[in-house]
């Protein structure tokens, strides 16, 4: 197997080289429910199994280049049957067929399997480096919010106990993503909440959103400004009051990554990251965490509500 161009993460696997794309796949089976795809295209598919999922029926996989498809990359993929996934472990070393649905109309998300998986060696895995920082750290409930602060976009130094008061809504990107799973689909589910804050005037009142990038060198107060108007749709300025961009020191950016459950590092030009998005209560303290992209716009809206019952303090306006 060829493991060239992979993010070396030697907390998660020491002494392998991978490109972490931490990929659930439930809201993705949400989406494609209801939308219409077009015949499917097939690839081989060769790669290692790096974990199982039985409850989403998927493992991830840390998979060779797809000709015509795309790179080597390590993510999640729902196999079929879902009684293969018996038969598999850790190490396996596998070929199968990847099976990509495209939207029929271009829009909507692609949907995507592994069919005909067959076992055709193992590799034992590597135990977890022990001691401090052996796994990424999980954002609990209750959890206070370091002071954290960060540049916006209109180039103003914010701390995040600006927000106490109000019911935050955070999420990581850097706006030049190129997976529609990742920075973009995250990116346009706040699109949506925020369209959903100007209808509902108490959420409106209650809720921030806040993007952050861990990328500062590149994403600028500039390149957030209009990374902000293209993704809401608008060039109203009023968007900053409900839903503000901005991107930490490069100094700040490994403990604010290291709270909220990211790893991230530059590949190629690119950056390779997981995702998370967490619910912050009126108080300061975390409300709800959500690793990957396993939630749907109800899910924060919901969130956010329940969170802003809470009585406020002073904040923000």
């Amino acid at each position: 197997m060829k493991f060239s161009n992979r993010v070396n993460v030697p907390r998660i696997f020491p002494n392998r080289t991978v490109c972490f794309v931490a990929l659930v796949l439930a809201a993705a089976l949400g989406f494609s429910s209801c939308t219409s795809h077009s015949s499917p295209k097939r690839y081989h598919f060769t790669g290692q199994i790096m974990s199982i999922d039985m409850q989403n029926q998927s493992a991830v996989i840390n998979g060779d280049d797809i000709p015509g498809f795309m790179g080597a990359m390590t993510m999640s993929y729902r196999i079929k049957p879902a009684s293969m996934l018996g038969h598999l472990t850790a190490g396996d070393l596998i070929s199968a067929d990847v099976v990509v649905a495209e939207p029929a109309n271009s829009e909507g998300p692609s949907d995507y399997w592994l069919e005909n998986v067959k076992v055709t060696g193992q590799v034992k895995m590597p135990a977890p480096s022990s001691g401090p920082g052996a796994s990424q750290r999980m954002p609990q409930p209750g959890d206070a919010v370091p002071n954290f602060s960060f540049t916006n976009q209109d180039g103003q130094r914010v701390s995040l106990k600006e927000y106490h008061g109000k019911v935050l809504l955070l999420t990581f990107i850097y706006t030049r993503c190129p997976f529609p799973d990742y920075c973009p689909r995250m990116s346009a589910n706040f699109a949506e909440i925020y369209r959903h804050l100007q209808t509902d005037p108490s959420l409106k009142s209650s809720t921030r959103l806040l993007s952050l990038s861990f990328d500062p060198e590149r994403d600028t107060p500039k390149v957030l400004r209009e990374y902000a108007f293209k993704v809401a749709h608008t060039r109203d300025e009023a968007l900053f009051k409900r839903w503000e961009f901005g991107a930490p020191r490069e100094d700040d950016l490994p403990k604010i990554a290291n709270f909220f459950g990211i790893l991230y590092k530059a590949d190629g030009g690119l950056i390779t990251h997981n995702l998370s998005t967490t619910v912050i209560g009126p108080d300061g303290k975390i409300v709800k965490w959500y690793h990957g992209n396993d939630w749907q716009v109800p899910d924060l809206i919901k969130d956010a509500s329940e969170a802003g019952l809470a009585r406020p303090s002073r904040s923000r306006s």
